[in-house]
């Protein structure tokens, strides 16, 4: 069954809008991971406008053993303040996974992947240091991407397939042609040796679309949709019905 790791990127912004501690990331985990889930995605920024630095260290230590963990973020952002850059936060909790994103301080949220045939010789150090972290390595790529080899040629093990153009398309009630664009994607990466995640605006009406579409699809990275609808229905509930769709 393709995964789901729930990403609690919204329950950080919440709480921060007020201060304090509360929603509390580590019961939020809990219950995703008492739910069924599979694994636990943050994105830390450099900003902190949602998940912090010691957000990250507490989730780690709680989930180890347990479910899959995943960090996202891009590994160019500097360190600043109490913010110590993408690779040194993995140099501490060495989570299963990290999703290496080409987001800019300013984006509000993650809107495009990597150029493979540009980008990989500059990733190609990092990568290195991850794995020999014991981390597993995916890149964010946009639906139409190409140069899978060159991921595969550093050490690259997945890519995350955006997935935003492809919801918005299934919104305004026409997605065929973005949903073909995913699927594409999908069987050249993996034909290329890669396994394939996807991510971004995933919700229950669209999800059972794209997971029939693609055969193998390894996990899905879902939160800003999904915590939105815990609100109606609950945190539980939400992430049952969202892997009775992935079964």
């Amino acid at each position: 069954m393709t995964l789901l790791s729930v990403n609690l990127n919204k329950i950080a912004v919440l709480r921060n809008s007020r201060g304090g501690n509360e929603p509390d990331m580590a019961r939020a985990a809990i219950t995703c991971i008492e739910s069924g889930c599979g694994g636990i995605t943050v994105h830390p920024r450099p900003d902190m406008r949602h998940v912090h630095p010691d957000d990250v260290r507490t989730l780690a230590a709680m989930l180890r053993g347990r479910v899959e963990y995943n960090i996202e973020g891009n590994p160019f952002a500097a360190a600043r303040g109490a913010y110590p850059g993408l690779i040194a936060l993995a140099r501490e909790v060495r989570p299963t996974q990290v999703t290496l994103v080409p987001d800019s301080d300013g984006q509000i949220t993650s809107d495009h992947g990597f150029d493979l045939a540009q980008d990989t010789e500059r990733l190609r150090p990092l990568v290195t240091e991850l794995r020999e972290l014991g981390c597993r390595v995916s890149l964010f790529v946009d639906p139409g991407a190409t140069g899978f080899e060159h991921a595969v040629a550093i050490g690259v093990q997945r890519v995350e397939i955006y997935t935003g153009p492809y919801a918005h398309a299934f919104a305004e009630g026409d997605a065929k042609e973005q949903l073909d664009l995913c699927v594409d994607t999908a069987r050249r990466a993996q034909q290329a040796g890669l396994a394939v995640n996807a991510g971004h605006d995933l919700s229950q009406a669209n999800l059972g679309t794209l997971r029939a579409a693609i055969p193998g699809l390894a996990e899905v990275s879902i939160g800003h949709a999904l915590i939105g609808e815990a609100l109606y229905e609950g945190l539980a509930t939400t992430v049952r019905k969202y892997l009775q769709i992935l079964r």
